[in-house]
């Protein structure tokens, strides 16, 4: 469908609440100032609690399309649109970010070359770009990314600082800001010891249990603990018997990523095809996916809780299917 993206009515956007969402929507909202925008997660909109903020006049970044938006912007793998997208303006590229896909776009009429500084990073850090030593630096828009807490408030509080043109160095300034990262550094000393005890690496595959524990990590900080001795990661994180709309509580999940340190052209082997192997709504990019962690009766998915025995059993496929790269 040949229609202008920037000619749409978009009053609403739904966006991840990672550091690429919160920079893809800033960047929309710099054209589109006064629309309101709603931080998603990939299973909440698949399990249909978001459909009530679904019309023509949202869009949706950096998150599965839905068929009642009115724009979807995105750029994984399993989120390619099809022939089935109706009414919907799809955006879609294999850009290292959602955010580069939304710069393109609005750079065509506004400047907001005061960004192109920040999408480096974000490209380097969502498309699996970035070195080891940059990634253990201090480097401020890495912080910036780790500061972003949507029960904090701090995603909402970067979003607007970077549509009103705030530099990076500047919003670490923030009190509320300022305040997360003196936190995050501590936390991530705590993880760090967390991880070391919590991963094990059974076939170059390095497997982080951090569910339970109210911790996430991605899979950048499990590589470059792990180093060369592992191609990849599965970080288990969340918690059994949770689900989705508990306010405090993620229901027990597992992410998957390529160890970028180590093979910086791609991975070994297509993760999405764990994410998707229990889990239909799984999926993300070949080298950074994501899934539920789903309850298995004779290697099979059934719909009942979760268990302990569950976990392992999921764990025990992937690492089957992870044999045959």
């Amino acid at each position: 469908m040949d229609v202008d993206p920037l000619s749409l009515s978009i009053r609403r956007i739904v966006t991840d609440s990672d550091l690429d969402g919160v920079v893809t929507a800033a960047i929309l909202r710099r054209w589109w100032p006064d629309s309101e925008v709603i931080f998603g997660h990939p299973g909440e909109l698949r399990a249909g609690l978001l459909d009530h903020l679904m019309d023509r006049e949202t869009a949706i970044c950096d998150l599965p399309r839905h068929p009642d938006c009115g724009l979807s912007i995105d750029h994984h793998q399993s989120n390619i649109p099809t022939e089935d997208d109706g009414d919907v303006v799809s955006l879609w590229k294999p850009t290292p970010s959602a955010a580069r896909i939304a710069y393109d776009l609005v750079n065509e009429r506004l400047d907001i070359s005061d960004l192109e500084g920040l999408l480096e990073w974000v490209d380097k850090l969502d498309g699996g770009g970035v070195s080891r030593e940059e990634y253990l630096s201090d480097e401020p828009a890495i912080w910036l990314g780790r500061v972003i807490d949507v029960n904090e408030g701090t995603a909402m509080a970067v979003l607007e600082a970077l549509q009103e043109g705030m530099k990076i160095g500047d919003i670490l300034k923030i009190p509320k800001i300022s305040m997360m990262l003196e936190e995050r550094k501590t936390e991530r000393a705590l993880l760090t010891s967390i991880i070391s005890e919590k991963t094990m690496v059974v076939d170059r595959m390095a497997i982080a249990r951090l569910d339970g524990l109210g911790m996430r990590s991605n899979g950048y900080h499990i590589t470059a603990f792990a180093g060369d001795s592992c191609d990849a990661c599965i970080v288990i994180h969340g918690e059994i018997g949770a689900s989705f709309g508990e306010e405090g509580r993620y229901p027990v999940s597992a992410s998957f990523y390529t160890n970028s340190f180590l093979h910086k052209e791609g991975g070994l082997y297509d993760l999405t095809r764990l994410a998707t192997y229990f889990d239909p709504d799984g999926g993300g990019h070949a080298n950074a996916c994501g899934c539920r962690v789903k309850a298995t009766d004779d290697g099979y998915a059934v719909n009942r809780e979760v268990t302990e025995e569950d976990v392992k059993r999921n764990i025990t496929k992937w690492l089957e299917l992870w044999s045959e790269r």
